[in-house]
């Protein structure tokens, strides 16, 4: 299946640098980023002073004899960050963008396999790594970003001042490297992917395969000047760094960093987004803290369900009353809120609708980063909250041996797909059907209405001796909505005595909801969490095929290991070990 019905007219960009040079011209005074100076103000930095900074960078770099070579970054989000990826890949060599949340192990191995020569980091980064400098790879250099100075080590701000100065005497080093020739389809950023479901590869991606997801998805969603983003989610992250960075440079928007998850609600007073990218948790937790808090309030069910009911209403009949009903909810957000766009996960069908019904928009999409990353979506002609849309113009999906239900692996192909991984011609092929179909893993069906809808992942099924096949995802689904459950992981058990392979749930209760739902004020007993999960369970399987019921499940006293998006890391679930080790670096960086 292929979509071939853009909405809006787009300009073709065919790499960064053209799209850097275009938006130079058309958006020169413009606010491209807004950024907290030293008083805690936000102040803007047009495309004008943007695009000088980077050609500054770009042009030390070269000058430093980094021309062709594979440089790495790690970080927060940041203007510095945003600036590293474009001067590297505007002329210079490879980026490779690092989780800044991986531990010096997990760092270490990805600059060694990515054969970076320059790690480009912040004050965070720095801390991970101090301890074990000796450890890193020969010959790896470090650059620290501005406000992460360290004795001993060169900085952005000495490279970005030497840059400058060459742009204000037109030394020729800068014409140099900003005319060096692009390859739109060569290696320019190799992504290491931190997949719920096996161990980390390098995706290699073209800047062709990024400027094509840009243009297509901005020829179905609407993304322009007036447009203010809001940066939630980590740079490295390609669903984050194609959509929500490098798309709003194309498009002329301002974008703006929030500083923490913790201070997230009062960013969004001070930016006023319009539009922001989320993962399906950050967008329940919202929606649950707002319906947590008008049923505080007296009368606050009874006038969130009328409001509803009247927003439904005024809808119907092509009015809209949503501003005014839901006008503290959306103040929350800043009060200009007009578009969330998810990803990473399946979203709860209430929250995307409660979310229209309060007059802001949430489009559900899906993705991976070997897509660069954007399949499908739903779109401003196509709203669903039961599907994952269809694809972006441009890219055909198909689904490879599809069952009695239509559900098959889905199959992907376009100009958005990955050159393949780093290093790795064994697990490439693995990735690619013999007619050059990517292989995604995950499991779904087309309907009739041309929308995409994922049941699973095809790597975490559970199949019984019968034939049944059973995906997890749907038992999780039932069990993260009951409130005694903070999280689950469903799995197959061979347990002993029993022929076949039956579903476990392995769970982390949420014990405050139990300590509150005994109401006699004492912790409760291992036992007591046992039996309030057990009926959990229970009622669960009433509402589940006999083939599909929780047959076992074990109480965890600790959350999931989980990737950046939110999501558990089932290959790390399954090595206890490794789980333990991972908290127990948690613990000794938190101190």
């Amino acid at each position: 299946m292929e979509n071939k019905n853009p909405l809006y007219e787009v300009r073709e960009i065919t790499d960064f640098r053209d799209m850097m040079n275009q938006s130079r011209e058309l958006f020169a005074d413009r606010p491209a980023f807004k950024v907290k100076s030293k008083d805690g103000a936000y102040e803007n930095i047009t495309y004008r002073e943007f695009y000088d900074d980077v050609r500054a960078f770009g042009s030390a770099l070269w000058a430093d004899g980094y021309a062709g070579k594979n440089i790495a970054v790690l970080g927060n989000n940041s203007y510095w960050w945003g600036v590293t990826y474009l001067a590297v890949t505007c002329g210079l060599g490879v980026i490779v963008p690092i989780d800044k949340e991986l531990m010096f192990d997990d760092i270490n191995t990805i600059l060694t396999s990515s054969d970076a020569t320059l790690l480009i980091t912040d004050r965070k980064g720095f801390a991970k790594l101090k301890s074990r400098l000796a450890e890193l790879p020969e010959g790896l250099t470090i650059l620290l970003m501005p406000g992460s100075e360290q004795e001993g080590y060169g900085t952005m701000a000495d490279a970005m001042e030497r840059g400058k100065k060459m742009l204000q005497e037109n030394d020729p080093v800068v014409d140099t490297y900003w005319n060096n020739p692009i390859d739109p389809d060569a290696l320019a950023i190799i992504i290491f992917t931190s997949g719920t479901s096996g161990m980390a590869k390098g995706v290699m991606l073209s800047q062709r395969n990024i400027c094509f997801d840009i243009t297509s998805t901005c020829s179905v969603v609407e993304m322009g000047t007036e447009d203010q983003l809001f940066s939630v989610l980590p740079m490295h992250h390609t669903f984050e760094c194609t959509l929500g960075f490098l798309a709003p440079i194309y498009c002329g928007s301002c974008n703006a960093f929030s500083e923490s998850l913790i201070r997230m609600a009062r960013d969004m007073q001070e930016i006023q987004p319009t539009i922001f990218f989320a993962v399906p948790l950050m967008l329940e937790k919202m929606h649950d803290r707002i319906l947590k808090s008008a049923s505080k309030q007296k009368g606050g069910k009874f006038a969130m369900a009328m409001g509803k009911t009247l927003a439904k209403a005024s809808d119907a009949i092509g009015l809209s009353v949503s501003d005014k009903i839901f006008k503290e909810i959306t103040k929350a957000f800043g009060g200009k809120l007009r578009l969330v766009i998810v990803g990473a996960a399946a979203v709860r069908p209430d929250v995307v609708k409660d979310f229209k019904t309060f007059g802001v928009t949430s489009y559900i999409g899906y993705g991976l980063t070997e897509c660069a990353p954007l399949v499908s979506g739903n779109n401003d002609a196509i709203f669903t909250t039961d599907s994952v849309g269809v694809p972006i113009p441009g890219v055909e999906v198909k689904i490879d041996n599809p069952n009695a239900n239509g559900i098959g692996e889905i199959l992907v192909k376009g100009p958005n797909v990955m050159l393949g991984y780093y290093n790795d011609e064994d697990s490439t092929k693995e990735a690619f059907t013999e007619d050059g179909w990517f292989r995604t893993g995950d499991l779904g069906n087309i309907g009739s209405d041309g929308n995409i809808r994922i049941t699973g992942r095809a790597k975490n099924v559970i199949v019984t001796s019968n034939g049944k096949n059973i995906y997890p995802e749907e038992i999780e689904y039932y069990l993260n909505r009951n409130p005694f459950i903070a999280e689950s992981m469903v799995v197959g058990s061979d347990k002993s005595g029993e022929d076949d392979t039956v579903v476990e749930a392995k769970i982390f209760p949420d014990l405050d909801a139990i300590r509150k739902h005994f109401k006699d004020d004492h912790e409760p007993t291992e036992e007591e969490v046992n039996k309030t999960i057990g009926k959990v369970v229970r009622e669960i399987n009433k509402k589940l095929p006999n083939y599909k019921n929780i047959q076992d499940f074990s109480i965890r006293s600790s959350e999931f290991v989980k990737t950046t998006t939110a999501k558990i890391k089932r290959f790390a679930e399954e090595n206890l070990s490794e789980a333990k080790n991972y908290y127990e670096s948690k613990k000794k960086e938190n101190k």
